[in-house]
């Protein structure tokens, strides 16, 4: 009698599901460079060869799909996906210049009140299978728009500017953070990092703006990076591109592009020293909204 036959090894590796990253940029204040950042961490994280995705949550007031140079390839949106409008493939927009780069825009004939908490987190779920990271570019303020971008968040860039309401909506937006995500509401930590934008150290020097150590003293999460002040953001974003692909060698894309090897782990943080606490650190409390 012969013996059963013993079951075969599958000689094909299984695929490993992918389970992507959420990072949310973000900040409580406007005009502080959340959307340009955004556009640039996304770039220079798939120029490393990461499958990355964008997803502008400003909705009403989109401009991630302008600095992207993709407001004329839009047909669906975030709002489409989320009422069942259109399938995520359908919006997803591939990005012409990385082939690992995609962008989900957000609408500009809804309202905010179109995004809804189990929307947003289906959504999600279907890009953290398809993509290394999920860039998420808040809106401004502390209303529902940012409040759904940063929810489901593993990672939060906090973007300011060396400025102090920059700074005391910063402290409140980390606040939220540690209060208001999925991962905080089961005790999880997460992870925090700052990112100093518009900087220019002579002005540093001369008392007219804050100084790197002014601003991590107050903030107290770990420094991603500096972004200094240039021209070569804004002409980039006209363009549409974001600067790590707009103006490769500026400082500003090499700032940019040394974030993103530090969020994938592949260098030192930046540091500066830090000094005692200031008098104006009582101006700020944080506290979730």
């Amino acid at each position: 009698m012969k013996k059963p036959r013993s079951k075969q090894k599958h000689t094909k590796a299984k695929t490993k599901a992918r389970h992507g990253r959420v990072l949310v940029v973000t900040s409580g204040k406007g005009g502080v460079g959340k959307t340009t950042s955004t556009a640039a961490l996304g770039a220079a994280l798939a120029q490393t060869g990461q499958k990355v995705v964008v997803v502008d949550f400003d909705v009403g007031l989109r401009n991630l799909d302008l600095v992207m140079g993709a407001e004329r390839r839009m047909v669906f949106d975030l709002i489409n996906v989320i009422k069942g409008e259109a399938k995520l493939s359908q919006a997803l927009i591939r990005d012409k210049r990385l082939d690992t780069l995609a962008l989900l825009p957000a609408s500009q004939r809804r309202d905010k009140d179109s995004l809804t908490e189990e929307g947003v987190a289906a959504v999600i779920g279907e890009l953290r299978a398809q993509f290394d990271w999920v860039i998420c570019d808040s809106p401004a303020g502390i209303e529902t728009g940012a409040t759904l971008a940063m929810r489901h968040a593993d990672v939060a860039v906090v973007v300011v500017n060396p400025e102090v309401s920059s700074i005391r909506d910063a402290d409140r937006i980390i606040g939220m953070l540690d209060a208001k995500t999925v991962r905080a509401e089961h005790g999880h930590h997460i992870e925090k990092h700052l990112l100093l934008t518009r900087y220019d150290p002579v002005r540093a020097r001369r008392g007219e703006i804050m100084t790197v150590e002014d601003v991590q003293e107050i903030l107290s999460i770990p420094l991603l990076g500096i972004i200094p002040e240039s021209g070569e953001v804004l002409r980039s974003s006209n363009v549409g591109a974001p600067v790590t692909l707009g103006s490769p060698g500026s400082p500003p894309a090499q700032a940019y592009l040394n974030a993103a090897r530090q969020l994938k782990g592949g260098s030192k943080r930046v540091t500066t020293s830090i000094t005692k606490p200031r008098l104006f650190q009582r101006l700020f409390t944080r506290r979730a909204a």
